[in-house]
Protein backbone atom coordinates (compact mmCIF):
# COMPACT_ATOMS: atom_id res chain seq x y z
CA UNK A 1 0.00 0.00 0.00
CA UNK A 2 1.12 3.08 -0.97
CA UNK A 3 2.13 6.33 1.42
CA UNK A 4 1.76 8.90 -0.89
CA UNK A 5 -1.21 11.07 -2.23
CA UNK A 6 -1.58 13.79 -5.03
CA UNK A 7 -0.55 17.40 -4.31
CA UNK A 8 -3.55 19.24 -5.25
CA UNK A 9 -1.35 22.05 -6.25
CA UNK A 10 -0.05 19.65 -9.23
CA UNK A 11 3.39 19.19 -7.84
CA UNK A 12 3.52 15.56 -8.03
CA UNK A 13 2.78 12.73 -5.35
CA UNK A 14 3.47 14.04 -1.47
CA UNK A 15 4.75 11.96 1.59
CA UNK A 16 2.68 10.50 3.89
CA UNK A 17 2.87 13.81 6.68
CA UNK A 18 4.89 11.31 9.04
CA UNK A 19 7.62 10.96 6.95
CA UNK A 20 8.35 14.96 6.79
CA UNK A 21 9.44 14.46 10.19
CA UNK A 22 12.65 13.81 10.61
CA UNK A 23 14.24 11.61 13.34
CA UNK A 24 15.46 14.82 15.27
CA UNK A 25 12.47 16.59 14.92
CA UNK A 26 10.83 13.49 16.21
CA UNK A 27 13.26 13.68 19.00
CA UNK A 28 12.83 16.75 20.10
CA UNK A 29 9.18 16.25 20.25
CA UNK A 30 8.92 12.88 22.24
CA UNK A 31 11.81 14.45 24.57
CA UNK A 32 9.53 17.37 25.43
CA UNK A 33 6.61 14.98 25.62
CA UNK A 34 7.73 13.39 28.66
CA UNK A 35 8.72 16.25 30.37
CA UNK A 36 4.49 17.55 29.60
CA UNK A 37 3.73 14.18 31.21
CA UNK A 38 5.68 14.19 34.00
CA UNK A 39 4.72 17.97 34.66
CA UNK A 40 1.01 16.74 34.12
CA UNK A 41 1.27 13.82 37.06
CA UNK A 42 3.02 16.40 39.54
CA UNK A 43 0.42 19.51 38.40
CA UNK A 44 -2.68 17.06 39.04
CA UNK A 45 -1.85 15.45 42.55
CA UNK A 46 -3.24 18.15 44.44
CA UNK A 47 -6.21 17.14 42.93
CA UNK A 48 -6.31 13.76 43.67
CA UNK A 49 -5.49 13.91 47.22
CA UNK A 50 -7.69 17.00 48.40
CA UNK A 51 -10.09 15.31 50.52
CA UNK A 52 -7.15 13.43 52.42
CA UNK A 53 -4.91 16.74 52.61
CA UNK A 54 -8.36 18.58 54.11
CA UNK A 55 -8.79 15.31 56.27
CA UNK A 56 -5.07 15.44 57.45
CA UNK A 57 -5.09 19.52 58.08
CA UNK A 58 -8.70 20.33 59.12
CA UNK A 59 -9.68 21.97 55.87
CA UNK A 60 -13.05 22.92 54.51
CA UNK A 61 -13.72 22.74 50.88
CA UNK A 62 -12.77 26.25 50.17
CA UNK A 63 -9.44 26.29 51.73
CA UNK A 64 -8.63 23.02 50.47
CA UNK A 65 -9.26 24.42 47.08
CA UNK A 66 -7.07 27.24 47.25
CA UNK A 67 -4.08 24.66 47.31
CA UNK A 68 -5.15 24.08 44.03
CA UNK A 69 -5.11 27.79 43.38
CA UNK A 70 -1.84 28.25 44.59
CA UNK A 71 0.29 27.17 41.85
CA UNK A 72 -1.01 29.51 39.16
CA UNK A 73 -0.25 32.21 42.07
CA UNK A 74 3.39 32.47 40.43
CA UNK A 75 2.74 31.39 37.36
CA UNK A 76 2.45 34.31 35.48
CA UNK A 77 6.42 35.26 36.79
CA UNK A 78 7.49 31.80 36.37
CA UNK A 79 6.10 32.00 32.88
CA UNK A 80 7.47 35.85 32.01
CA UNK A 81 11.32 34.76 33.59
CA UNK A 82 11.78 31.59 32.02
CA UNK A 83 10.23 32.40 29.16
CA UNK A 84 12.82 35.23 29.05
CA UNK A 85 15.39 33.15 29.50
CA UNK A 86 14.21 30.67 26.30
CA UNK A 87 14.25 34.20 24.07
CA UNK A 88 17.65 34.84 25.49
CA UNK A 89 19.64 31.39 25.80
CA UNK A 90 17.79 29.22 24.04
CA UNK A 91 14.50 26.93 24.61
CA UNK A 92 16.56 23.81 25.88
CA UNK A 93 18.29 25.47 28.59
CA UNK A 94 15.03 27.13 30.32
CA UNK A 95 12.98 23.69 29.71
CA UNK A 96 15.73 21.99 32.06
CA UNK A 97 15.14 24.85 34.51
CA UNK A 98 11.43 24.79 34.42
CA UNK A 99 11.26 20.74 34.78
CA UNK A 100 13.88 20.79 37.70
CA UNK A 101 11.62 23.77 39.47
CA UNK A 102 8.32 21.45 39.50
CA UNK A 103 10.28 18.47 40.51
CA UNK A 104 11.73 19.60 43.60
CA UNK A 105 8.43 21.89 44.25
CA UNK A 106 6.50 18.35 44.27
CA UNK A 107 8.57 16.40 45.97
CA UNK A 108 8.86 19.17 48.64
CA UNK A 109 4.95 19.03 49.08
CA UNK A 110 4.94 15.45 50.65
CA UNK A 111 7.09 16.94 53.61
CA UNK A 112 4.45 19.22 53.76
CA UNK A 113 3.27 19.85 57.70
CA UNK A 114 0.23 22.17 57.55
CA UNK A 115 -1.73 24.26 55.28
CA UNK A 116 0.61 26.87 54.57
CA UNK A 117 3.92 24.87 54.08
CA UNK A 118 1.93 22.58 51.63
CA UNK A 119 0.92 25.91 49.85
CA UNK A 120 4.82 27.63 49.53
CA UNK A 121 5.78 24.30 47.94
CA UNK A 122 2.70 24.70 45.39
CA UNK A 123 3.89 28.28 44.62
CA UNK A 124 7.37 26.73 43.58
CA UNK A 125 5.34 24.01 41.67
CA UNK A 126 3.73 26.78 39.76
CA UNK A 127 7.13 28.48 38.93
CA UNK A 128 8.44 25.23 37.24
CA UNK A 129 5.31 24.56 35.73
CA UNK A 130 4.72 27.83 33.44
CA UNK A 131 8.20 27.33 32.40
CA UNK A 132 7.51 24.14 31.11
CA UNK A 133 4.59 25.36 29.19
CA UNK A 134 6.27 28.45 27.50
CA UNK A 135 9.38 26.66 26.60
CA UNK A 136 8.39 23.61 25.77
CA UNK A 137 5.66 24.60 23.61
CA UNK A 138 7.78 27.04 21.41
CA UNK A 139 10.44 24.40 21.45
CA UNK A 140 8.22 21.41 19.64
CA UNK A 141 6.69 24.21 17.40
CA UNK A 142 9.74 25.57 16.13
CA UNK A 143 11.48 22.50 15.74
CA UNK A 144 8.46 20.68 13.38
CA UNK A 145 7.47 21.48 9.57
CA UNK A 146 5.13 24.73 9.42
CA UNK A 147 2.23 22.56 7.80
CA UNK A 148 2.57 20.40 10.88
CA UNK A 149 2.47 22.56 13.70
CA UNK A 150 -1.13 22.61 15.11
CA UNK A 151 -0.51 18.04 15.04
CA UNK A 152 2.83 19.16 17.19
CA UNK A 153 1.02 21.18 19.52
CA UNK A 154 -1.77 18.55 19.63
CA UNK A 155 0.84 16.07 20.35
CA UNK A 156 2.74 17.72 22.83
CA UNK A 157 -0.47 18.92 25.21
CA UNK A 158 -1.87 15.25 24.81
CA UNK A 159 1.61 14.37 27.61
CA UNK A 160 0.12 16.29 30.00
CA UNK A 161 -3.40 14.51 29.58
CA UNK A 162 -1.44 11.38 29.59
CA UNK A 163 0.51 12.65 33.33
CA UNK A 164 -3.10 13.19 34.72
CA UNK A 165 -4.30 9.69 33.44
CA UNK A 166 -0.85 7.89 35.08
CA UNK A 167 -1.56 9.96 38.03
CA UNK A 168 -4.97 8.46 38.40
CA UNK A 169 -4.01 4.96 38.70
CA UNK A 170 -0.91 5.80 40.72
CA UNK A 171 -3.64 7.11 43.10
CA UNK A 172 -5.53 4.22 43.28
CA UNK A 173 -2.56 2.10 44.16
CA UNK A 174 -0.20 4.33 46.43
CA UNK A 175 -2.26 6.47 48.75
CA UNK A 176 -4.52 3.50 50.34
CA UNK A 177 -1.25 1.80 51.24
CA UNK A 178 0.78 4.04 51.74
CA UNK A 179 -1.03 7.86 52.35
CA UNK A 180 -1.40 10.58 50.46
CA UNK A 181 2.74 11.90 50.85
CA UNK A 182 4.38 9.10 48.57
CA UNK A 183 2.27 10.49 45.66
CA UNK A 184 4.21 13.96 46.23
CA UNK A 185 7.47 11.92 46.62
CA UNK A 186 7.58 10.06 43.19
CA UNK A 187 7.85 13.91 42.01
CA UNK A 188 11.42 13.75 41.66
CA UNK A 189 11.54 11.61 39.28
CA UNK A 190 11.80 14.15 36.51
CA UNK A 191 14.74 15.41 37.83
CA UNK A 192 16.25 11.97 35.42
CA UNK A 193 14.86 13.53 32.76
CA UNK A 194 15.73 16.53 32.96
CA UNK A 195 19.97 15.40 33.13
CA UNK A 196 19.21 13.30 30.19
CA UNK A 197 17.25 16.57 28.05
CA UNK A 198 20.72 18.70 29.00
CA UNK A 199 22.59 15.99 26.92
CA UNK A 200 20.73 14.59 23.95
CA UNK A 201 18.35 17.57 22.61
CA UNK A 202 19.73 19.99 19.74
CA UNK A 203 18.42 23.36 20.41
CA UNK A 204 14.79 24.43 18.67
CA UNK A 205 15.35 25.04 14.22
CA UNK A 206 13.87 28.54 14.28
CA UNK A 207 15.09 29.71 17.55
CA UNK A 208 18.89 28.21 16.73
CA UNK A 209 18.17 30.36 12.73
CA UNK A 210 17.70 33.23 14.11
CA UNK A 211 18.82 34.18 17.49
CA UNK A 212 22.16 31.22 17.53
CA UNK A 213 23.15 31.87 14.50
CA UNK A 214 23.64 35.74 14.49
CA UNK A 215 26.59 35.32 16.79
CA UNK A 216 30.02 36.49 16.05
CA UNK A 217 32.80 34.55 14.81
CA UNK A 218 33.92 34.46 18.36
CA UNK A 219 30.91 33.10 19.67
CA UNK A 220 30.04 36.33 21.37
CA UNK A 221 26.20 37.33 21.54
CA UNK A 222 25.27 39.84 19.00
CA UNK A 223 24.05 43.00 20.39
CA UNK A 224 21.00 42.50 19.14
CA UNK A 225 20.34 39.67 21.45
CA UNK A 226 16.49 38.82 22.45
CA UNK A 227 15.76 40.78 25.61
CA UNK A 228 11.79 40.44 26.07
CA UNK A 229 12.10 42.79 29.23
CA UNK A 230 13.74 45.64 27.37
CA UNK A 231 10.73 47.53 27.96
CA UNK A 232 10.54 47.19 31.69
CA UNK A 233 13.64 47.71 32.46
CA UNK A 234 14.45 51.08 30.43
CA UNK A 235 15.22 53.07 33.23
CA UNK A 236 16.24 53.57 36.78
CA UNK A 237 13.00 54.91 37.66
CA UNK A 238 10.69 52.10 35.51
CA UNK A 239 13.15 49.43 36.95
CA UNK A 240 12.22 50.18 39.96
CA UNK A 241 8.48 50.65 39.76
CA UNK A 242 8.18 47.41 38.08
CA UNK A 243 9.55 45.91 41.05
CA UNK A 244 7.53 47.06 42.77
CA UNK A 245 4.83 46.07 40.84
CA UNK A 246 6.00 42.95 40.52
CA UNK A 247 5.75 42.71 44.49
CA UNK A 248 2.61 43.94 44.56
CA UNK A 249 0.92 41.91 42.10
CA UNK A 250 2.05 38.54 44.27
CA UNK A 251 0.94 40.27 47.77
CA UNK A 252 -2.34 40.80 45.54
CA UNK A 253 -2.93 37.35 44.23
CA UNK A 254 -1.75 35.51 48.05
CA UNK A 255 -4.48 37.55 49.45
CA UNK A 256 -7.06 36.93 46.98
CA UNK A 257 -6.75 32.82 47.26
CA UNK A 258 -5.93 32.12 50.55
CA UNK A 259 -7.47 32.39 53.98
CA UNK A 260 -5.32 35.59 55.05
CA UNK A 261 -7.31 37.71 52.49
CA UNK A 262 -10.47 37.21 53.74
CA UNK A 263 -12.91 40.38 53.51
CA UNK A 264 -10.24 42.05 51.10
CA UNK A 265 -10.68 39.44 48.01
CA UNK A 266 -12.78 41.88 45.54
CA UNK A 267 -10.16 44.26 46.49
CA UNK A 268 -6.74 42.12 46.56
CA UNK A 269 -8.14 40.40 42.82
CA UNK A 270 -8.74 44.18 41.41
CA UNK A 271 -5.48 45.39 42.30
CA UNK A 272 -3.81 42.37 40.72
CA UNK A 273 -5.57 41.87 37.32
CA UNK A 274 -4.63 45.94 37.29
CA UNK A 275 -0.18 45.13 38.32
CA UNK A 276 -0.99 42.35 35.25
CA UNK A 277 -2.37 44.83 33.00
CA UNK A 278 -0.06 47.27 33.75
CA UNK A 279 2.93 44.56 32.84
CA UNK A 280 0.84 43.20 29.60
CA UNK A 281 0.95 46.86 28.31
CA UNK A 282 4.56 47.94 28.77
CA UNK A 283 5.70 44.30 27.14
CA UNK A 284 2.74 44.72 24.04
CA UNK A 285 4.24 48.63 23.14
CA UNK A 286 2.41 51.02 22.12
CA UNK A 287 1.34 48.89 19.07
CA UNK A 288 1.02 45.81 20.72
CA UNK A 289 -0.51 46.05 24.61
CA UNK A 290 -4.21 45.79 23.01
CA UNK A 291 -3.17 42.40 21.46
CA UNK A 292 -1.52 41.51 24.71
CA UNK A 293 -4.28 41.98 27.06
CA UNK A 294 -7.03 40.65 24.81
CA UNK A 295 -4.97 36.93 24.60
CA UNK A 296 -4.75 37.15 28.20
CA UNK A 297 -8.58 37.65 28.49
CA UNK A 298 -9.10 34.97 26.78
CA UNK A 299 -7.10 32.24 28.22
CA UNK A 300 -8.07 33.37 31.63
CA UNK A 301 -11.92 32.74 30.39
CA UNK A 302 -10.81 28.82 28.62
CA UNK A 303 -9.03 28.14 32.38
CA UNK A 304 -12.42 29.22 34.00
CA UNK A 305 -14.34 27.22 31.40
CA UNK A 306 -12.09 23.96 31.68
CA UNK A 307 -10.56 23.88 35.42
CA UNK A 308 -13.40 24.09 37.51
CA UNK A 309 -14.08 20.18 36.14
CA UNK A 310 -10.04 19.42 36.47
CA UNK A 311 -9.57 20.61 39.92
CA UNK A 312 -13.01 19.46 41.77
CA UNK A 313 -13.29 16.15 39.75
CA UNK A 314 -12.20 13.77 42.15
CA UNK A 315 -14.11 15.89 44.83
CA UNK A 316 -17.27 15.21 43.55
CA UNK A 317 -16.32 11.84 42.59
CA UNK A 318 -15.85 10.96 46.14
CA UNK A 319 -18.17 13.23 48.10
CA UNK A 320 -21.86 13.56 45.87
CA UNK A 321 -21.33 10.10 44.44
CA UNK A 322 -19.43 8.60 47.44
CA UNK A 323 -16.66 6.27 45.00
CA UNK A 324 -14.11 4.83 47.18
CA UNK A 325 -10.17 5.43 45.40
CA UNK A 326 -9.97 2.83 43.27
CA UNK A 327 -13.30 3.77 41.85
CA UNK A 328 -11.89 7.72 41.30
CA UNK A 329 -8.72 6.48 40.22
CA UNK A 330 -10.49 4.43 36.93
CA UNK A 331 -13.16 7.37 36.51
CA UNK A 332 -9.83 9.79 36.27
CA UNK A 333 -7.88 7.36 33.70
CA UNK A 334 -10.38 6.94 31.64
CA UNK A 335 -11.16 11.20 31.94
CA UNK A 336 -7.59 11.78 31.70
CA UNK A 337 -7.40 9.11 28.43
CA UNK A 338 -9.98 10.79 26.64
CA UNK A 339 -8.17 14.59 27.57
CA UNK A 340 -5.14 12.48 25.44
CA UNK A 341 -6.77 11.75 22.68
CA UNK A 342 -8.86 14.74 22.24
CA UNK A 343 -5.36 16.32 21.60
CA UNK A 344 -4.26 13.87 19.19
CA UNK A 345 -7.70 14.94 16.79
CA UNK A 346 -7.66 18.62 17.77
CA UNK A 347 -4.12 18.60 15.99
CA UNK A 348 -5.24 17.30 12.84
CA UNK A 349 -8.32 18.85 12.89
CA UNK A 350 -6.42 22.25 13.27
CA UNK A 351 -3.87 21.26 10.28
CA UNK A 352 -7.18 20.56 8.38
CA UNK A 353 -9.84 23.20 9.08
CA UNK A 354 -7.38 25.88 10.64
CA UNK A 355 -6.76 26.68 14.60
CA UNK A 356 -10.01 29.18 15.06
CA UNK A 357 -12.29 27.18 13.43
CA UNK A 358 -11.42 23.40 14.63
CA UNK A 359 -11.23 25.07 17.80
CA UNK A 360 -14.48 26.97 18.15
CA UNK A 361 -16.50 23.95 16.55
CA UNK A 362 -15.15 21.75 18.50
CA UNK A 363 -16.29 23.45 21.75
CA UNK A 364 -19.59 23.84 20.04
CA UNK A 365 -19.36 20.15 20.18
CA UNK A 366 -18.48 19.62 23.67
CA UNK A 367 -21.41 21.37 24.98
CA UNK A 368 -24.17 18.34 24.21
CA UNK A 369 -22.20 16.34 26.83
CA UNK A 370 -21.68 19.02 30.08
CA UNK A 371 -25.11 18.76 31.79
CA UNK A 372 -25.35 14.79 30.80
CA UNK A 373 -21.97 14.05 32.82
CA UNK A 374 -23.40 15.03 35.83
CA UNK A 375 -26.96 13.23 35.70
CA UNK A 376 -25.29 10.32 35.81
CA UNK A 377 -25.47 8.36 39.24
CA UNK A 378 -25.24 5.04 39.00
CA UNK A 379 -23.48 3.51 36.21
CA UNK A 380 -19.69 3.81 36.86
CA UNK A 381 -19.19 2.79 32.92
CA UNK A 382 -21.66 6.05 31.43
CA UNK A 383 -19.87 8.17 33.65
CA UNK A 384 -16.46 7.10 31.79
CA UNK A 385 -17.93 7.16 28.36
CA UNK A 386 -19.47 10.13 28.76
CA UNK A 387 -16.44 11.62 30.38
CA UNK A 388 -14.23 10.29 28.02
CA UNK A 389 -16.27 12.16 25.19
CA UNK A 390 -16.53 15.56 26.87
CA UNK A 391 -13.14 15.43 28.05
CA UNK A 392 -12.00 14.69 24.32
CA UNK A 393 -14.25 17.82 23.25
CA UNK A 394 -13.67 20.13 25.51
CA UNK A 395 -10.57 19.74 27.03
CA UNK A 396 -9.00 18.03 24.15
CA UNK A 397 -9.22 20.84 21.88
CA UNK A 398 -6.44 22.62 24.54
CA UNK A 399 -3.63 20.82 22.65
CA UNK A 400 -3.83 23.58 19.81
CA UNK A 401 -4.35 26.55 22.05
CA UNK A 402 -0.43 26.66 22.45
CA UNK A 403 -0.49 26.87 18.57
CA UNK A 404 -2.95 29.76 18.72
CA UNK A 405 -1.34 31.88 20.73
CA UNK A 406 2.21 30.94 20.17
CA UNK A 407 1.12 32.19 16.07
CA UNK A 408 0.45 35.70 17.29
CA UNK A 409 4.11 36.46 18.10
CA UNK A 410 7.83 36.46 15.94
CA UNK A 411 10.91 34.25 17.11
CA UNK A 412 12.24 36.49 19.39
CA UNK A 413 9.88 37.11 22.03
CA UNK A 414 7.29 34.30 21.44
CA UNK A 415 8.63 32.30 24.96
CA UNK A 416 8.86 35.61 26.83
CA UNK A 417 5.35 36.64 25.65
CA UNK A 418 3.65 33.35 25.39
CA UNK A 419 4.61 32.36 29.02
CA UNK A 420 2.93 35.93 30.26
CA UNK A 421 0.19 36.00 28.15
CA UNK A 422 -1.13 31.76 29.16
CA UNK A 423 0.15 31.89 32.41
CA UNK A 424 -0.97 35.52 33.34
CA UNK A 425 -4.31 34.01 32.16
CA UNK A 426 -4.01 30.80 33.75
CA UNK A 427 -5.20 32.86 36.90
CA UNK A 428 -8.46 31.65 35.78
CA UNK A 429 -7.72 28.02 36.82
CA UNK A 430 -7.10 29.46 40.19
CA UNK A 431 -10.53 31.26 40.66
CA UNK A 432 -12.26 28.17 39.02
CA UNK A 433 -12.13 25.86 41.77
CA UNK A 434 -12.44 28.66 44.20
CA UNK A 435 -15.77 29.61 42.35
CA UNK A 436 -17.36 26.06 42.00
CA UNK A 437 -16.59 25.28 45.35
CA UNK A 438 -18.38 29.37 46.05
CA UNK A 439 -21.19 27.99 44.01
CA UNK A 440 -21.67 24.46 45.60
CA UNK A 441 -22.78 26.60 48.87
CA UNK A 442 -26.02 27.16 47.08
CA UNK A 443 -26.11 24.14 44.99
CA UNK A 444 -24.67 20.63 44.50
CA UNK A 445 -21.07 20.27 43.49
CA UNK A 446 -21.90 18.38 39.97
CA UNK A 447 -24.62 21.69 39.02
CA UNK A 448 -22.37 24.24 39.89
CA UNK A 449 -19.40 22.62 37.54
CA UNK A 450 -21.69 22.29 34.71
CA UNK A 451 -23.32 25.52 35.15
CA UNK A 452 -19.93 26.85 35.15
CA UNK A 453 -18.42 24.86 32.40
CA UNK A 454 -21.34 25.75 29.70
CA UNK A 455 -21.45 29.36 30.25
CA UNK A 456 -18.20 29.75 30.08
CA UNK A 457 -17.53 27.37 26.79
CA UNK A 458 -19.41 29.28 24.79
CA UNK A 459 -17.70 32.66 25.44
CA UNK A 460 -14.56 30.96 24.48
CA UNK A 461 -16.51 29.99 20.99
CA UNK A 462 -17.04 33.17 20.51
CA UNK A 463 -13.79 35.05 21.90
CA UNK A 464 -11.60 32.26 19.52
CA UNK A 465 -13.77 31.92 16.60
CA UNK A 466 -14.21 35.32 16.17
CA UNK A 467 -10.72 36.18 16.22
CA UNK A 468 -11.39 38.59 18.82
CA UNK A 469 -7.91 39.42 20.21
CA UNK A 470 -6.87 40.17 16.46
CA UNK A 471 -9.08 42.28 15.44
CA UNK A 472 -9.00 43.75 18.80
CA UNK A 473 -4.86 44.81 18.03
CA UNK A 474 -6.17 45.68 14.45
CA UNK A 475 -7.65 48.71 16.39
CA UNK A 476 -4.04 50.43 17.59
CA UNK A 477 -2.25 48.33 14.84
CA UNK A 478 -3.78 48.21 11.40
CA UNK A 479 -0.45 46.41 9.96
CA UNK A 480 -0.65 43.14 13.03
CA UNK A 481 0.42 40.52 10.72
CA UNK A 482 -0.96 36.90 10.08
CA UNK A 483 0.30 33.55 11.95
CA UNK A 484 3.82 33.93 12.88
CA UNK A 485 4.48 30.56 12.61
CA UNK A 486 3.82 30.09 8.81
CA UNK A 487 6.18 30.95 7.08
CA UNK A 488 6.53 34.29 4.63
CA UNK A 489 8.49 35.28 1.69
CA UNK A 490 10.17 39.38 2.54
CA UNK A 491 7.37 41.28 0.39
CA UNK A 492 4.76 39.59 2.96
CA UNK A 493 3.81 36.74 0.18
CA UNK A 494 3.33 32.94 1.65
CA UNK A 495 6.45 31.12 1.06
CA UNK A 496 6.11 27.28 -0.90
CA UNK A 497 5.81 25.84 2.19
CA UNK A 498 3.09 28.02 3.52
CA UNK A 499 1.42 28.55 0.65
CA UNK A 500 -1.23 26.08 -0.23
CA UNK A 501 -0.03 22.61 2.37
CA UNK A 502 1.28 25.47 4.81
CA UNK A 503 -2.33 27.46 5.32
CA UNK A 504 -4.55 25.04 6.69
CA UNK A 505 -8.28 25.34 5.19
CA UNK A 506 -10.06 28.30 7.19
CA UNK A 507 -7.28 30.45 7.34
CA UNK A 508 -5.40 32.97 5.45
CA UNK A 509 -1.65 34.62 5.93
CA UNK A 510 -3.28 37.74 7.04
CA UNK A 511 -5.20 35.81 9.70
CA UNK A 512 -8.82 36.71 8.69
CA UNK A 513 -11.30 33.70 8.28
Amino acid sequence: MTTQSADPAGRGPRRAWYREVTPRQWKALSAAWIGYLLDGFDFVLITLVLTEVADDFRLDTATAASLVSAAFITRWLGGALLGAMGDRHGRKAAMIASILLYSLGTFACGFAWDYTSLFVARLVIGLGMAGEYSTSVTYVLESWPARLRNRASGFLISGYAGGTAVAAQVYAWVVPAWGWRWMFWLGVLPVLVALWMRRSLPEAGDWHAEVASARGGDGAAPPDRPHPFRPLLTGRLRRRANAALAALATVALFCAFTPWGAGFVPWSAGLAALCLLAFAAQLGGRRGWLLHVSLMVTVFCAFLYSWPVQALLPTYLKTDLGYPPAQVGDVMFVAGFGAMAGCWLAGFTGDLLGTRRAYACTLLASLAFVFPVFAVRGSVLGLGVLLFVLLALGQGISGILPKYIAGHFPTGTRAASLGFVYNAGALGGAVAPVLGAQLARGMPLGRALAVLTFGLTLLVVLLVGGDVPRRLARLVDRQVPGDHLVPQAPGGAETAEGRGRGVPRGESSSGAA
